[in-house]
C-alpha cells in the first residue's frame, strides 16, 4: 500500500464510512466564546458510537482488507478508542480482532472494547510498549496490523472529518484547533482542511507530559522519547504517544501551522468546563484545544474557532478527580492554611468567618506537631468551596483581619 495520503484518498475514505459513522453535531458554543473572548464551534466527535473519532480510520482501514487478510483477523495497539473502533467495527465485518492496551489504561475502556468481541491483551505501561507488542504478535500469528495514526488508510480515514468541518452550511471559522498524539487525526484534518480553505490556522495541542510530536518535530524520528518517567500518567491519555511516525510528522510539518502544549490542570479545567458549560462529557485528550484556547489565547490567532472533541470514554473515577482539579484551576475550590492559638473558640472564630464570607467547608484538617509548629498554636488547613478567585482572597483577607496567620492558600 502507498505511504502517502492524498486529498482524493479522503474522498475515497468519505464514501466507505459515511453510511456507517454518525456525522457528529458542529455548532456554536456562546458559553464558551464569552469565556474565551471569541467565537468558539465545537465538533462533538465524543458523540461517535463508540465514543470516539477513531472509528472512521479503523473502519477505512478495515473496509480494504482483502478476504484472505480479513479472515486471518486484525490486531492493534491503543489506549482505548482506537480500541473500541477496531472491535466494533471488526465485529460488524466479521473479522476478529486482538487488542494489545498498557496495563494503566482505564477500566471503562478495556470493560467495552471486550464487550465488543475483542480479545485484549494488557502489556507495558506506555503505549509504545503495547504497540511493540502489538507488531510482534502480526508478525507471529499472521494478523493484519492496524496501526492507530501510522497507515494512510487510517489517516485518510480521519480525514474525513475536515470534510464534515467544511462542509455546506457548516459553522465558517478561521482557526481550528486539534489534539495530537501520533497524529493520525491532525494529519488526515489538516491535509483535508488545506486542501479546500488553505487560509484556516490550524494548531495542534499536546499534554506537556507527552508532547511527542512537538519533540520530533524539533528533533527528528527516533530521538531519545521526551519523556523518561513512563510511570507518571496523564489525563489525555489518549494522546499520550512519544515516539511519532515519518508518515504524520511530513504531513505535520507541510500542513500545521502551530503546535502548543498545555498542562495537566489546564486539561482538567477544561474538561470541567465542557462538562458544566456544554453539558458533555469529554475526556483529557479531547479537551485539549479548549485548553489551548483558555490558558494560551494570546499566542492562537483567529476570532473564529473550531475546536475537535475528539472523544469521551473517560473513567468516572477519574472524572470525578478531573473535576475536582478543575474547579481548583478555576478558583472554585481552595486550600487555605492558617496558624491560630490552640484554645478553644480559635476554631470556632476561623470558620465563622469562613462562613460569612459565603463559603462552603469541604475539610478541615489540624496539624500541631510537625512544620516547626510552636507550642500552644496550631495549623488548620480548610479546604473550600467558593465562588472565584476574588473570593478566596475574601475569605484570606476575613480570616487575617480576625487575627489568624495565613501560612498559604
Amino acid at each position: 500500500m502507498s505511504r502517502t495520503v492524498t486529498f482524493e484518498d479522503v474522498l475515497a475514505a468519505r464514501e466507505r464510512v459515511k453510511s456507517h459513522i454518525v456525522q457528529t453535531p458542529f455548532r456554536e458554543s456562546v458559553l464558551l466564546g464569552k469565556l474565551c473572548g471569541r467565537r468558539v464551534f465545537c465538533k462533538f466527535e465524543n458523540q461517535q458510537i463508540t465514543g470516539s473519532f477513531k472509528e472512521r480510520g479503523a473502519l477505512n482501514k478495515l473496509a480494504q482488507l482483502t478476504p484472505e487478510e480479513a479472515r486471518a483477523g486484525v490486531i492493534a495497539a491503543s489506549a482505548g478508542n482506537h480500541a473500541q473502533a477496531v472491535a466494533y467495527h471488526g465485529r460488524n465485518l466479521g473479522i476478529p480482532t486482538t487488542i494489545v492496551m498498557p496495563v494503566n489504561t482505564p477500566i471503562i475502556k478495556v470493560n467495552r472494547t471486550e464487550s465488543l468481541g475483542a480479545r485484549v491483551i494488557l502489556h507495558g505501561s506506555i503505549f509504545d510498549e503495547a504497540n511493540a507488542l502489538a507488531l510482534k504478535l502480526a508478525d507471529e500469528e499472521g494478523y493484519t496490523f492496524v496501526s492507530a495514526f501510522d497507515d494512510p488508510a487510517v489517516i485518510a480515514g480521519q480525514g474525513t472529518l475536515g470534510l464534515e468541518l467544511l462542509a455546506e452550511g457548516a459553522p465558517e471559522f478561521d482557526t481550528l484547533l486539534v489534539p495530537v498524539g501520533g497524529g493520525g487525526l491532525i494529519a488526515g484534518v489538516a491535509l483535508a482542511v488545506k486542501h479546500l480553505r488553505p487560509d484556516v490556522h490550524i494548531v495542534g495541542v499536546q499534554t506537556d507530559l507527552v508532547p511527542g510530536m512537538v519533540h520530533a518535530l524539533e528533533k527528528g524520528i527516533g530521538a531519545a522519547p521526551p519523556v523518561r518517567d513512563e510511570k507518571h500518567l496523564t489525563i489525555a491519555d489518549g494522546i499520550a504517544v512519544q515516539q511519532v511516525c515519518r508518515l504524520t510528522l511530513d504531513i505535520v510539518r507541510r500542513y500545521v501551522d502551530q503546535l502548543i502544549t498545555v498542562s495537566e490542570s489546564q486539561i482538567a479545567h477544561a474538561v470541567q468546563q465542557l462538562l458544566e458549560i456544554e453539558k458533555t462529557v469529554v475526556e483529557g485528550a479531547g479537551a485539549v484545544g479548549l485548553a489551548a484556547l483558555m490558558h494560551h489565547g494570546s499566542k492562537i490567532p483567529g476570532e473564529r474557532c473550531a475546536l475537535i472533541l475528539s472523544g469521551g470514554n473517560i473513567d468516572i473515577g477519574m472524572l470525578a478527580k478531573i473535576i475536582d482539579k478543575g474547579l481548583v484551576e478555576d478558583g472554585r475550590l481552595a486550600q487555605i492554611t492558617v496558624q491560630l492559638p490552640d484554645v478553644p473558640g480559635a476554631l470556632a472564630g476561623a470558620t465563622a468567618q469562613i462562613s460569612a464570607c459565603g463559603a462552603n467547608l469541604r475539610e478541615v484538617t489540624h496539624h500541631r506537631s510537625f512544620n516547626n509548629i510552636p507550642i500552644g498554636q496550631v495549623r488548620v488547613t480548610f479546604t473550600v468551596e467558593t465562588r472565584s478567585r476574588a473570593h478566596v482572597d475574601q475569605i484570606v483577607r476575613a480570616l487575617g483581619d480576625h487575627g489568624c496567620v495565613l501560612i498559604s492558600s
